[in-house]
């Protein structure tokens, strides 16, 4: 009953997200002690990135999916018409077809990148994750390797699109776009840095539904920990 409750607190925002003391000495009274919430959320990020990546690092993991497939800059979209009325319809298609090829070959490489940075999460801040809402042990990840994870995946990033062609198809594009008529502003044919975005929130998109279901989703809970910490009586 006391879990009922703990659990309803926490769909309703009532907790504070900042610990005290004494919260952490009442993990017990729930079932788990502090180690055992911080192995737990790192379990379930561990599962969580571990999923994600076999689903992105596939054919068509990112090209084949609606919610995924990375499209061109907003400014190309726009002329994306004019441009196909030009005859340059192919570059447009060939450009978007191996941007995403180089997006699913990097994801491949992420399950080291993510697992480090998995590691050094502390107990501390396993423990307020708990409290937190379905995605607050993602939004705290994010949040804490945003920054190093871009700078250790960018030069992966761009190894993957030149090995696909995507950087020369893109560069063939934006030089074609840049010399339309009307054209103030000319595009930065460097490509790495738009896909390393839209790559990482794919990732942390999809870690989330992952932490959400292991949260909600009894059958998710694949582990004894998992049962222990996300588990409601």
């Amino acid at each position: 009953m006391k879990r009922l409750l703990f659990i309803c607190c926490l769909s309703a925002g009532i907790l504070n997200p900042v610990l005290s003391d004494a919260q952490i000495v009442n993990l017990p009274k729930l079932g788990f002690s502090e180690n055992e919430a911080g192995q737990g959320i790192k379990e379930a990020l561990g599962n969580g990135v571990t999923r994600a990546v076999k689903l992105l690092n596939q054919k068509d993991g990112f090209f084949g999916s609606s919610f995924y497939k990375i499209l061109l800059p907003p400014e190309i979209q726009s002329a994306e018409k004019k441009m196909r009325a030009l005859g340059l319809g192919k570059l447009f298609d060939d450009a978007v077809l191996q941007i995403n090829r180089g997006a699913e070959e990097a994801v491949g490489s992420a399950g080291p990148i993510f697992g480090n940075a998995i590691r050094q999460m502390t107990l501390q801040d396993a423990v307020q994750i708990i409290q937190g809402p379905s995605n607050s042990a993602t939004q705290y990840f994010r949040k804490k390797t945003d920054s190093s994870l871009s700078q250790t995946f960018t030069p992966v990033v761009r190894t993957s699109l030149e090995k696909t062609g995507a950087t020369r198809y893109y560069t063939d594009l934006v030089q074609a776009y840049n010399k339309l008529p009307l054209i103030r502003k000319k595009l930065n044919p460097d490509l790495s840095g738009y896909v390393v975005g839209k790559t990482m929130d794919a990732l942390f998109d999809q870690i989330g539904k992952e932490e959400t279901e292991i949260r909600q989703n009894p059958v998710k809970r694949t582990s004894d920990l998992l049962k222990k910490v996300f588990g409601g009586n």
